[in-house]
């Protein structure tokens, strides 16, 4: 990874606090797809500086897999730490600034239903996040088990999203062996 221009923030600002949350598992919707393309032509619309690339990512890029209903999209830029190249825009196009941490920042609708992760081009984070994208979009047995994880896990109270995507953890780690070994990484 090359190096900023600026130093990164060191610590984990959350703007508005933990919020505990309702969390439901709704069956595969094909509108997921038309949401993300919604949004993608949105973010691509606004004055950002420098390339941006667009993914959907998460459980709702994923057909046949039940997720919440909330839009996962990871954008990556030139710079996480200038912000005002990208972050100015995205606030203007409707969409709120909820965490800022070291390499990642998160914007979200005022709906909750679309989260926009931020990272540079060559975040290692990307790269995690369609391997396990591409994983559970080709391998049944994982997609299930993943699947079956969040169900057990959202039969609990959260008082924190952050907490419940913490407790998928170890799950979602020994997937992604299983998607680096299947790729011969």
């Amino acid at each position: 990874m090359r190096k900023p221009r600026r130093p990164d923030v060191t610590t984990l600002e959350l703007v508005g606090g933990a919020e505990a949350l309702e969390l439901e598992l709704h069956s595969y919707d094909e509108r997921w797809a038309s949401s993300y393309l919604e949004h993608r032509r949105r973010i691509s619309d606004t004055p950002m500086a420098g390339k941006i690339e667009i993914q959907h990512i998460g459980s709702t890029s994923v057909p046949g897999l039940a997720a919440k209903p909330i839009i996962d999209i990871v954008v990556t830029v030139d710079d996480i730490t200038a912000e005002e190249d990208y972050l100015d825009a995205l606030v203007d196009a409707g969409y709120e600034l909820r965490v800022r941490e070291p390499r990642h920042r998160l914007v979200r609708t005022p709906a909750r239903d679309v989260h926009v992760h931020l990272f540079e081009h060559d975040d290692p984070a990307v790269d995690d996040y369609i391997l396990l994208r591409d994983h559970l979009r080709s391998d049944a047995e994982d997609r299930s088990l993943y699947e079956n994880t969040k169900r057990r896990l959202l039969s609990k109270r959260w008082d924190d999203m952050n907490d419940y995507a913490d407790a998928k953890t170890d799950v979602i780690a020994a997937i992604k062996a299983r998607a680096r070994a299947a790729r011969g990484r």
